[in-house]
């Protein structure tokens, strides 16, 4: 297959070089608005390059990989649309609410395969606790603990254009939790708070943040974020059943150190960045996403999924600005119920 990516930054270079590893790929072609770092990266990884963005889309690609900065996500993914071809989008579809569902009415319209980058629902930890919760083996699921910790703050001139630490970092939390337990948020009571550096207030945003979710069918969910996990990248679900309960991330790479005497569990090292925690996982999202390019199986993360999980993400940040409990009802999902919430 011969597979273009747009946007050769940070992900976008990590995408490429896990692409060009895989056996379905005969040629990858990359390009970016800045031409030059384009054209270094497809030297330093021996990619093909084109000058710029419209050359990739009509040089007759089989599948699109959209990396760039959020801003570019939904332009791109219009076109790619317009033109038929299968697409992988990294989170999110989009910086708002009303152009992610947009989108989604325009993705589901037609029947070009979309893939949003959800890597955690390829991790083999995330879909052992799923097999757990489906199988019944927990017995009847009443509390979860999902968290993204990151180790240390991304640079001050992301953060303006983030959306904020529920949509940037919490969504992967809220789509693992509605890939894990099959049930959608009802509710959400959200705060957060800034003990780090000024950027993130100067943004209207926080380093540290937590929501308590209550899911459809009466579960609890305690997830929270910060941008300053001094111990390390630690990202974790806990699943708590009536018949048992099941950990995702609990291994010796755990960000924590025991207070106990005589305990030596986790013997490390700790990840530093969320690349590094799911390397795995990665690979196996973009094995899928040819799979699905290919025609061989249906999108396993669709837009409509990226459109609930940035849904969610809203009503957090809703609740941290009004200082009360958000129902989900009150997000809208479709363009003719989309307004303003006071």
């Amino acid at each position: 297959m011969r597979i273009g990516l747009a946007g050769v930054g940070r992900i976008g270079a990590f995408h490429a070089s896990t692409l060009a590893g895989l056996d379905a790929v005969d040629e990858l072609v990359v390009a970016d608005l800045d031409a030059a770092l384009a054209e270094k990266v497809a030297a330093d990884q021996g990619l093909s390059f084109a000058p710029d963005i419209e050359t990739l889309l009509a040089s007759g690609i089989d599948a699109f990989v959209i990396a760039t900065a959020t801003p570019g996500h939904a332009p791109l993914l219009r076109r790619a649309l317009a033109a038929g071809i299968p697409t992988f989008c990294e989170k999110p579809v989009a910086a708002t609410l009303d152009e992610t569902i947009a989108l989604t009415e325009l993705a589901e319209s037609g029947d070009t395969a979309v893939h949003i980058g959800f890597q955690r629902r390829f991790d083999v930890g995330y879909r052992r606790a799923r097999d757990a919760v489906a199988s019944g083996e927990l017995g009847t699921v009443h509390a979860i603990r999902a968290q993204t910790h990151d180790q240390a703050p991304p640079h001050a001139a992301y953060i303006p254009t983030s959306g904020g630490i529920f949509r940037d970092c919490s969504v992967h939390d809220f789509d693992i939790v509605r890939f894990v337990t099959g049930r959608e948020v009802a509710t959400v009571y959200a705060t957060g708070e800034n003990k780090g550096a000024d950027f993130f207030s100067a943004a209207g945003d926080v380093d540290t943040a937590a929501a308590i979710l209550t899911l459809d069918d009466g579960t609890l969910v305690t997830a929270t974020a910060t941008r300053y996990s001094g111990g390390g990248h630690d990202v974790r679900m806990e699943v708590m059943g009536s018949d048992g309960a099941i950990a995702v991330g609990l291994d010796h790479s755990l960000a924590l150190r025991s207070a106990e005497q005589g305990v030596d569990f986790p013997t490390g090292p700790a990840h530093a960045s969320f690349m590094e925690r799911f390397l795995p996982a990665y690979r196996a999202e973009l094995t899928a996403f040819l799979d699905v390019a290919a025609g061989l199986t249906a999108s396993p993360c669709t837009v409509r999924d990226a459109l609930q999980a940035f849904r969610t993400a809203e009503a957090c940040e809703h609740s941290r600005a009004q200082r009360r409990p958000v129902s989900m009802s009150e997000i809208p999902d479709a363009p003719s119920t989309a307004k303003a919430i006071a």
